[in-house]
């Protein structure tokens, strides 16, 4: 998710071969409900946080700093764990 429009979204999605959805919050209130909203003088943007939620919708783990390198495999792991408990 970020605070980027539909339109942003679908053409990163299209340029990356991304396969989902990606949300946008271009009034950042989601951001903002997560602790996530970035002001940086006039820009504003998500930082770069993940939320795993669990089956009844509450906060299982939450990952504020961020390796793009190592992260999908570290995500992918947490959500195996998750799935088997």
């Amino acid at each position: 998710m970020s605070v980027d429009s539909v339109d942003s979204h679908k053409k990163f999605c299209t340029k990356e071969g991304l396969n989902f959805k990606l949300l946008a919050d271009s009034n950042g209130r989601v951001s903002r409900a997560y602790g996530s909203l970035t002001n940086l003088g006039l820009a504003k943007f998500a930082a770069r946080h993940t939320f795993l939620i669990d089956p009844a919708g509450k906060i299982a783990k939450t990952y504020t700093s961020v390796d793009a390198g190592r992260h999908s495999e570290e995500i992918l792991a947490a959500l195996d764990k998750l799935q088997k408990q």
